[in-house]
Formats: C-alpha cells, sequence, structure tokens
C-alpha cells in the first residue's frame, strides 16, 4: 500500500547533497512512472479503510450517548464533509512531489523538526493499532467461545490476533495488498448481515429506528453535538496528516481529489449507519444501547453464525488495523533515522507500542472513546494541520524544493534542523485546545479542540514568520 510493484519502474533517485540521515528508499520521492494511482484506486481506499468497526463504533457510540438515528447520521456526514476539506489540502503536496508526510513536515518544522509532529502523529497510529488489535482480540475470544463451551480467555486472544498482525506486517507489502482486496468487501456484507438481523428481531425498520433522542432541549442535544462532531472529525484528522503516503502515487491532483471526495464522505456515512440502525434495535431487542459489534454478534444464538461473522471480522480488522494503522508510522519512525529504520521496522515498533497505549482503557465505554480517545488526540493533530496548511499555501504558495527537504543547510535548515516558530505555533495550538481540562473558566473549548487547535496554531505561525524568509524557496 506504501509502494508499487513495477519491474521497468524509475528507482528512487537520490538527490547528489542527500543527506544519508535525511533519505532512504522508503522516503524518497515516487518517480513518476510509479504514480499509477486513479481516481478508482482512492475511492477504493476509502472504501477499504472506512469500512472497519471503529466506525461503526463511532456511530453506535452516538446512540449510546443519547442521539437519535437521525442526529447521529447528520453527525457523521457533516463531520466527514468538514476532515475533507484538510484531507486535500494536505494531499496536494503528495501528488504533486510525490513525498510523504513526514517528508512534506519538513518544510514547515524544519528537516529535523519535522520528528515532532511525525512522531506525534506516530503515536496516535499507535494507539488505533492497539484499539483495533483489542477488538480482534475480543473477535477471537468470542469465536472460541461459540466452539469451545466455557471459553473465556480475552486477553490470550488479544496476544495472539497482536502476534498475527505482527507477522503480517514481517511478510511485507504484498501481505497487506493481498489482504485489502479480501477483507474490504468481508466486513461489508458482514455490517449488512448484521442491519438484516437487526431489521428481523426488531420487527422492520420503524421500529429499530424508533429509539428517540434523549435530550429535550437544542442546549442539552449540542453540548453533546460539539464534541461528537469533534470526535467524527478527529477519527479521520490522523490520515488528513498522512494523506501525502498515499497521494504520493496519484497520476494527478483530480484523480486523488475525486476519489476521495466519493469514498470518504459516503462510505463512512453508509457504514456508520449500519452502527447506528443496529444500536437503536439492540434497545428494542435487548432493552439497553449495545454499542460494541462484538458483543451483539456474541447474541446471535446459532454458534455457527458467530463463528462465521466472527471470522470475516477478524480478516476485516487485520486489514484496516496494518493499512490504516501501520503505513503511516513506519515511515514515521524511518523518518527519524531512515539510514537504521525501514518501513518494515517502523511497523514492528509500532507493534509494540501499540501495546503500551493500553487500548483497553478507551474502549471501556463510549465517553471514553469519544471524549477520552478522539478529542484528546484531536487537540495535537489540529495544530500540525494548522502550521502545515498555513505554510504551504500562504507562506509558500505551493512551492516546495523537494531535494533540499533531503538534505542539512538547504531551504528548509532553519534552525540546526528545527523551525523554533512552528514548534511554538504548535505548542500554543495544543495549549489553548487542552486549556479547558485544567481551568475551569475555559472548560468549553476542549469539546472543540481540534478546531480550537487549528485555528490557533493556524494563526500563531503566520504571525511569528511574517517578514522571515527562513526555509522560503528561492
Amino acid at each position: 500500500m506504501t509502494e508499487t510493484t513495477n519491474p521497468h519502474a524509475e528507482p528512487a533517485m537520490r538527490p547528489a547533497a542527500a543527506s544519508s540521515w535525511l533519505w532512504n528508499k522508503d522516503l524518497a520521492p515516487i518517480p513518476r512512472n510509479q504514480r499509477t494511482w486513479g481516481t478508482y484506486n482512492y475511492a477504493a481506499l476509502w472504501v477499504a479503510m472506512s469500512v472497519n468497526i471503529p466506525t461503526y463504533m463511532l456511530a453506535s457510540a452516538m446512540i449510546a450517548g443519547g442521539m437519535n438515528w437521525k442526529q447521529a447520521i447528520f453527525t457523521v456526514f457533516l463531520g466527514n464533509v468538514i476532515v475533507l476539506v484538510p484531507m486535500l489540502l494536505n494531499a496536494h503536496a503528495g501528488a504533486a512531489y510525490g513525498i510523504p508526510f513526514p517528508v512534506f513536515a519538513r518544510a514547515s518544522f524544519g528537516v529535523l523538526g519535522a520528528n515532532v509532529p511525525a512522531v506525534l502523529r506516530a503515536l496516535v497510529a499507535c494507539g488505533w493499532f492497539g484499539i483495533q488489535t483489542w477488538i480482534g482480540g475480543e473477535a477471537i475470544n468470542t469465536l472460541l467461545a461459540a466452539m469451545i463451551q466455557g471459553w473465556d480467555h480475552a486477553w490470550l486472544c488479544f496476544f495472539l490476533f497482536w502476534l498475527l498482525n505482527l507477522a503480517v506486517i514481517l511478510r511485507g507489502i504484498e501481505a497487506i495488498r493481498f489482504l485489502q482486496g479480501i477483507t474490504a468487501p468481508a466486513l461489508l456484507i458482514l455490517g449488512l448481515a448484521m442491519l438484516g438481523w437487526a431489521y428481523s428481531k426488531a420487527g422492520g425498520l420503524g421500529p429499530m429506528l424508533s429509539t428517540p433522542s434523549k435530550f429535550h432541549t437544542f442546549s442539552e442535544f449540542f453540548a453533546f453535538f460539539i464534541p461528537s462532531l469533534t470526535g467524527v472529525v478527529a477519527f479521520w484528522a490522523t490520515v488528513a496528516l498522512n494523506i501525502p503516503d498515499f497521494t504520493r502515487y496519484a497520476r494527478g491532483q483530480r484523480d486523488q481529489m475525486l476519489g476521495q471526495a466519493l469514498g470518504l464522505p459516503t462510505t463512512m456515512t453508509f457504514y456508520s449507519f449500519i452502527g447506528i440502525a443496529v444500536t437503536s434495535a439492540t434497545v428494542v431487542v435487548f432493552g439497553r444501547a449495545i454499542w460494541d459489534p462484538v458483543e451483539v454478534l456474541s447474541r446471535l444464538g446459532n454458534p455457527i453464525a458467530v463463528v462465521v461473522a466472527m471470522l470475516a471480522l477478524l480478516l476485516a480488522t487485520l486489514n484496516v488495523n496494518v493499512a490504516a494503522n501501520v503505513v503511516s508510522p513506519s515511515n514515521d519512525f524511518s523518518n527519524l533515522y531512515p539510514r537504521k529504520i525501514s518501513f518494515k521496522l517502523g511497523g514492528v515498533i509500532t507493534c509494540f507500542i501499540g501495546l503500551l497505549m493500553q487500548p483497553w482503557r478507551w474502549l471501556s465505554s463510549h465517553g471514553s472513546y469519544v471524549m477520552g480517545w478522539l478529542v484528546g488526540y484531536s487537540s495535537f493533530l489540529g495544530p500540525i494541520a494548522g502550521v502545515m496548511i498555513a505554510d504551504y499555501y500562504v507562506l509558500h504558495k505551493r512551492v516546495i524544493l523537494a531535494d533540499d527537504l533531503y538534505q542539512r543547510g538547504g531551504a528548509y535548515e532553519f534552525s540546526r534542523g528545527f523551525n523554533g516558530r512552528a514548534i511554538a505555533a504548535l505548542v500554543a495550538g495544543v495549549a489553548v485546545a487542552l486549556s479547558g481540562l485544567e481551568i475551569p473558566a475555559l472548560r468549553g473549548l476542549y469539546p472543540y479542540a481540534w478546531f480550537v487547535g487549528f485555528a490557533v496554531s493556524f494563526c500563531v505561525y503566520l504571525l511569528l514568520m511574517r517578514g522571515s524568509r527562513a526555509g522560503a524557496p528561492n
């Protein structure tokens, strides 16, 4: 997914002045004849990445939190339209210059300073890797419980699924590509089957979508809507940063823009509807909103149906986990020490850090998942996006000296490889976004974390860089 296989392709050329500390074949610009992804490829990419269990849980958490189905589906659609904007803005550099996210970040943060946003982005991906792995472990545990009476070893299953992910990463990019081809359809079919089950058990579409909103006034609804909207934006704010990792393979800007615009909002909204509808139906069928699809599937009653469902969920979760949560941090960790850390080693590092992120804590409740995890990490992803977009579009008018991204002493050296102004703008955005956690008078800012952080860092960066020619292409 991060490489293409073409026996006649140009090799990744190393600029003559490139520092061995800043260049390796995984971070090198993709040659023009290897940029083969079209509109279909980007639409398919978003179908493959959007059809996953966290998408289902994101929407189902809104139902569990008190929204009705119309409020939840509107929140999901609006959030994905919003996040599509920074997604397409950052995607431009990848398609224009063939560079991945951590290299693109060097243009604004400096050739060494780029490690700051890269590592922050990588840590979020590690957390997502752990979350998906925990979900996969739950699926294995449920599958074995359906076949072995009295089985309940969730932790053992978690580590087994973790090892399976590690094995796929060690097999390399071809294993990822093979999984992508067979597993996204499996999870889509599974989602439709769950929708059919809910339709049957609840007595039709009317009853299953009849669960009312628990909010009686607009102010009550708005207080829950804003963090939910921020959570939806944060869900793909991760890929909104590292989208150049994928658009560096685009045949042209139109291909990647149209493919993403067609694939992201539509697939996320459709698959979210499945989570919304099934969770609404669980209120009718079981008397309470069950937001975890593994728990819903465990209640199917038919052991064969449970086994088939869990196998489909396992394969799809494995695919999405490796594709969405390993590609980016592998490049980011490689950027730390390109001479020694390859894409594959970066993937192994991701696996181990994912364990340390304690994913079971974030999935303990729908509140922890949305307010703790999604809104929490958006407080520093928004500021990173603010700095990069301000630099690329406002300050440098989409002009990058690609060779200088790989060398010391060039246009992006700033001060010893670090652009202190970019880091200061990042810190300012994060500080304001998180201020509501510590300052009671500013408590209302935290639910807007991504938006606040983006706006503050965008403005502060431009103010600090005003009149400066540091890093300016000339």
